[in-house]
């Protein structure tokens, strides 16, 4: 039994998905992890990550446009507006998706469906440097 724990640093531009998959699978096969147990965890309150559809693009325009419906960037609506009109409309999206995710892997592969994608799905607007850490627990 070994663990092994990787920092990934991605920088967003943008309210968007930005899919990480393929430095994730790089990163599994550069350590030769063979079965085990890997969590992702965001350190971040304004932004996520989620398993999401990889095939058509359309599925992220509707999520951020869904979502942007859920919580609306409109100051008169909150309180907390510190940082502008995509503040407290992203702790709310976060708050409502995934700060981390447990996936598993099995003979070297990272059991993903066929259409899956990870993705961290920023909530603001402006540039950000986000850190997602990767911990696999396994052999």
């Amino acid at each position: 039994m070994k663990q092994e724990f990787f920092n990934l640093q991605l920088n967003t531009n943008g309210q968007k998905l930005y899919e990480f998959t393929s430095e994730t699978i790089n990163w599994i096969n550069k350590n030769n992890f063979r079965n085990g147990l890997l969590n992702l965890s965001i350190q971040h309150t304004s932004a996520s990550i989620i398993v999401q559809e990889n095939a058509d693009p359309d599925v992220q325009t509707d999520l951020i446009n869904y979502f942007d419906k859920l919580a609306p960037m409109d100051n008169k609506l909150y309180v907390h507006t510190t940082e502008g009109k995509d503040d407290m409309p992203a702790h709310i999206k976060s708050a409502l998706t995934n700060n981390q995710i447990s996936l598993s892997i099995k003979d070297s592969h990272l059991l993903l469906g066929t259409w899956q994608g990870l993705y961290l799905f920023e909530h603001r607007l402006n540039p950000q440097k986000r850190k997602i850490i990767h911990h696999f627990l396994g052999n």
